[in-house]
């Protein structure tokens, strides 16, 4: 496992070792608008696979991804009127969206599901990275499934124990600030359904979408 301090003056060095990584289906650890997050190829089935062990998550429960802008969630999803209302109006990296998957994907996050759940950062470096490696990347916070989530690199490795040995690069920028997770919207059906109220509140939610 390596370790690089993501500063101001090394973001286009970093970017591009992440990137590497993550195309050899491998997992990066790295901070996120909200928490630190495990990232991998959104799309592959042994990435992805990686990502539930380490966490020890139920795969019955979806992963949601990362991308850079509404054209690349559009390639794998049906993103319609309300979700891009959500996504205009509301803090970028901030809301997940939940949409209909377009039927043709069914690998990685996407295997067996009908749904894609996505935000879009709004963090220089993180679309960078998303843009370098060329698709989605996956979203989930780095923590053991059901244990709080970690501010700090190395208390995040404590707590993922042996399991965090698997993790290929770790991308430390220091103590996050203490933030609510994305708020999580399901926009599948006729009516939008808050499946987590976390960053923006429900409230501003329904007037996004009024």
């Amino acid at each position: 496992m390596e370790v690089i301090w993501l500063g101001e003056d090394n973001t286009e060095d970093v970017t591009d070792s992440a990137a590497d990584v993550l195309k050899k289906g491998n997992v990066v650890l790295l901070p996120t608008d909200t928490l630190y997050g495990l990232g991998a190829d959104a799309l592959s089935d042994e990435a992805v696979g990686k990502i539930y062990s380490i966490k020890g998550r139920d795969e019955s429960k979806p992963i949601h991804a990362l991308v850079s802008s509404v054209e690349m969630a559009e390639t794998f999803g049906e993103v319609g009127g309300g979700a891009r209302m959500l996504l205009q109006r509301l803090p970028r990296g901030k809301v997940t969206v939940i949409v209909k998957k377009h039927s043709q994907f069914d690998s990685g996050i996407l295997k067996g599901r009908d749904t894609f759940g996505f935000r879009i950062p709004d963090d220089k470096f993180l679309n960078s990275l998303i843009d370098a490696f060329g698709g989605p990347i996956t979203a989930t916070s780095a923590n053991r499934s059901g244990a709080p989530a970690a501010r700090r690199v190395d208390e995040i490795l404590a707590q993922l124990g042996a399991e965090g040995s698997t993790i290929d690069l770790c991308l430390d920028r220091g103590e996050l600030p203490e933030r609510l997770p994305s708020t999580v919207v399901d926009m599948t059906g006729i009516e939008p359904r808050i499946v987590r109220e976390g960053a923006v509140p429900e409230k501003a939610v329904r007037d996004a979408l009024a």
